[in-house]
């Protein structure tokens, strides 16, 4: 399987995060985004959007981090990321739209303003009401602790609060965050260190 990738990438990060928890090979080929190696032909012929990551699995070629993670639990039976049971699916299919959504917005968002000078609202980022997080005090952070990464909702979400530290986003204002984006700081030989100079197609999938 390859990972079309870009290192300093959130979405990126989940997929190779995922990989590397449940024990999966993936050959991972970085995508010169600062360059606008995404718009070549090669790669929009693999995905439209020019944005990473993509996964290619011999006939197989998908783009979006969470439909990638929702194959890749299909594809090798991993029902202990992807529950099989439909109450328990639905919850993890909830926490891949906070992941999608809130967190995205939130200090994923912010992390892209301040490391990349991404032309994005950060003080919406950052000042989105409390009341935003009130579902978080009985969710994942509180219940599991990040190494555990009970299901790909969790671990997806858990994965982008490590950017609330780089995003100069308090942790604080999500409570149980705060071990979390610490312990996923812990991974950085997953994500890699490398740097880009612009946000070309950093808003990826």
């Amino acid at each position: 399987m390859i990972l079309y990738n870009c290192p300093p990438s959130g979405n990126c990060y989940k997929v190779r995060l995922f990989a590397a928890l449940s024990g999966l090979e993936l050959s991972v080929r970085d995508v010169d985004l600062a360059a606008g190696e995404q718009h070549q032909p090669w790669f929009e012929a693999l995905n439209p959007w020019q944005q990473v990551p993509v996964l290619h699995d011999g006939e197989t070629v998908l783009w979006d981090s969470q439909a990638i993670l929702i194959y890749l639990t299909e594809r090798h039976q991993l029902w202990e990321w992807w529950p099989q049971e439909p109450g328990a699916r639905a919850r993890v299919a909830a926490w891949l739209s906070v992941s999608g959504n809130e967190i995205q917005h939130g200090p994923a968002d912010a992390r892209l303003v301040r490391v990349f000078n991404a032309p994005l609202d950060y003080p919406h980022a950052v000042l989105a009401p409390p009341a935003r997080w009130k579902h978080w005090k009985n969710g994942w952070p509180n219940t599991h602790g990040w190494r555990l990464a009970p299901d790909t909702g969790g671990m997806c979400g858990l994965s982008l609060c490590g950017a609330c530290p780089r995003g100069r986003y308090c942790a604080g204002r999500l409570p149980g965050c705060a071990p979390v984006a610490g312990g996923c700081g812990g991974s950085a030989r997953l994500c890699g260190g490398r740097r880009m100079t612009r946000p070309h197609g950093l808003r990826a999938g």
